[in-house]
């Protein structure tokens, strides 16, 4: 039996990079998303036809104990409604029956990017629901899921769940209050499941992406070209989906098995300071 991860927001930019590196390691996957069905199918068969590329290479190769092939199935959900975070939950568990990885990434950005002076209390709300308020709940209803399971598994289950957070959780941007805030207060967040549910045999991270190339950024391209070129980060390039979905993917499969509360920084090495 594969091990089944709910990635959140996984339709497009760091989400799907996410779902793709985790269907290369074998895992069930359950690809949320709000509002871009087509987007969603698409990276559902990506995932799928990923795999189906390993499979070939594994038969090529005359492994003995090929792995079984993945499901990847589709799940509409705002995380910000409890109704709907609740629906994931129950899909997950319809669906496949278990949960080994939950991935909070679903996130927006600021709307208008108004100024801290500026900003309104109505944009505020609808990102904080989103953006904190989604995970913080989401993840207790998957820790409990968790801890169920946990009473009628065998030792190898080792259930986590990642939160995927951001440099802005330290990183003033004057235009994005509501932004940083949520994702600061994300990183408390995992602190605070981290030292709840260690007892329980769960561990739980805080993956910090950098300046990534996705939809979210593709706005402010042109900005970031400039300050990459400039040596805004050691490592002068833009991030890719992928690179955090290998840092997932290390926690998927039980790299880490003695660190929870953990940082997990693919940023370049933005946050090196130096004189």
């Amino acid at each position: 039996m594969n091990p089944v991860a709910l990635i959140t927001g996984a339709s497009r930019g760091i989400g799907r990079g996410i779902a793709l590196e985790l269907a290369k390691i074998g895992h069930d996957l359950v690809i949320n998303y709000a509002g871009n069905a087509e987007a969603a199918a698409q990276t559902r068969a990506d995932c799928l036809a990923v795999e189906s590329k390993i499979q070939s290479r594994v038969r090529e190769t005359c492994e003995a104990n090929p792995k079984s092939k993945i499901r990847a199935e589709i799940c509409q959900a705002d995380v910000g409604i409890a109704a709907d975070r609740q629906r994931l939950i129950d899909f997950t568990r319809q669906t496949f029956g278990r949960l080994d990885l939950l991935v909070n990434n679903a996130g927006v950005t600021s709307r208008g990017r108004k100024d801290v002076l500026e900003a309104t209390e109505e944009n505020f709300d609808w990102l904080i629901a989103i953006n904190l308020k989604g995970p913080f709940f989401l993840s207790q209803l998957a820790a409990n899921w968790m801890i169920e399971q946990k009473k009628s598994s065998p030792a190898s289950y080792r259930p986590k769940i990642v939160t995927v957070t951001s440099i802005s959780a330290y990183t003033v941007s004057m235009n994005r209050a509501d932004y940083c805030m949520g994702k600061a207060a994300l990183s408390m967040m995992v602190k605070i499941f981290a030292a709840r549910l260690a007892e329980h045999g769960i561990n739980v991270y805080e993956v910090c992406p950098g300046v990534i190339a996705s939809d979210m950024t593709a706005p402010v391209k042109a900005k970031y070209d400039k300050l990459i070129a400039e040596g805004l980060t050691p490592i002068r390039r833009w991030g890719e989906p992928e690179d955090v979905g290998r840092a997932v993917v290390a926690i998927a499969q039980d790299l880490l098995p003695f660190s929870t509360g953990e940082v997990i920084n693919v940023d370049g090495g933005f946050h090196i300071r130096t004189v």
